[in-house]
């Protein structure tokens, strides 16, 4: 069954959350385990995430960190949702280690390969056939008298809420340097393409290709209605500053820091990192939203 592959060392990431106590558990551990046994069967050599193994008690495969796959990996496979690729994305992309998502999950924008279809579907791209698709993360850092008091990475977006029992918000907000306007809504949504399937979609923004390199400012339930979603280029940096309201708190992608003050200033650049994605040879990026987002459905 073996042939030639182009990755030697492949890493197997799973979902954190998942445990061996309960049935989703159980499912999640069978998946790695038939996924490391068949990678096994082509020729590669295969590694668990050291926290995917010990949380689902799997102790007959050799563990890396997420630091050590990076340095050593040729490729990571991750098994879940979008919610863990983000998690890993983010964590792997300084290494340049490309990824493949295997969705357990639900939607599956970005873990695009069916559970039931990996045996299919891997041993082409293993032989090098595959489609490459590069996405760019956000650098954001919260400002505070002129000091960073957080920073983190962002693959999906960077959200500035109101407080859960609060009125809105009024932000400030700048593009390099430049006054753009005072928005009072309950928040401000600044989305990568990535991202535009998800909060910002919700939030009435704008669908992004991936290929497009800028981003998308979106408000959430503006008090002005002509405040409207504003796409940008992502080559500049954006500022928003909080001006009055309680409680406010920034997230970047599920990285949240609470309790901003007045002054505090969220500022956004582009990251220099990229996350490189394999997907399968004629793979489509409207293929994806297409079934995702059920178009057609009904049309015959």
């Amino acid at each position: 069954m073996k042939s030639p592959s182009q990755f030697r060392l492949v890493a197997l990431v799973g979902k954190y959350q998942s445990t061996v106590s309960g049935p989703a558990g159980a499912h999640a551990r069978q998946a790695l385990e038939d996924i490391a046994d068949y990678l096994l069967d082509l020729g590669c050599d295969v590694v668990l995430e050291a926290d995917s193994a010990s949380n689902m008690g799997m102790g007959r495969y050799a563990t890396l960190t997420l630091e050590e796959i990076g340095r050593q990996c040729d490729l990571c496979l991750v098994i879940g949702g979008d919610g863990t690729m983000l998690g890993i994305g983010r964590q792997l992309a300084q290494y340049k280690v490309p990824l493949i998502g295997i969705n357990q999950g639900r939607l599956g924008f970005i873990t695009d390969i069916p559970l039931g279809q990996y045996k299919a579907v891997l041993r082409p791209m293993l032989a090098g056939e595959y489609a490459e698709d590069q996405r760019s993360l956000i650098q954001g850092r919260v400002m505070r008298d002129g000091i960073c008091v957080f920073s983190a990475l962002a693959m999906n977006d960077v959200v500035v809420n109101r407080g859960a029992s609060s009125g809105m918000v009024e932000l400030r907000v700048e593009v390099d340097g430049h006054f753009v306007a005072n928005q009072r809504a309950d928040g401000l949504i600044i989305a990568s393409p990535t991202g535009s399937t998800a909060y910002s979609l919700s939030a009435g923004g704008p669908l992004l290709h991936p290929s497009i390199d800028g981003w998308v400012i979106v408000p959430i339930a503006p008090h002005t209605l002509s405040n409207r979603p504003l796409v940008l280029t992502s080559a500049g940096e954006i500022a928003v500053e909080i001006v009055a309201g309680r409680d406010a708190s920034a997230s970047f992608d599920t990285q949240s820091l609470a309790s901003l003050m007045h002054g505090d200033r969220i500022v956004v650049t582009r990251s220099e990192h990229k996350v490189k994605f394999l997907h399968p040879k004629g793979w489509s990026y409207f293929d994806t939203l297409r079934q995702k987002m059920h178009w057609n459905e009904g049309v015959v």
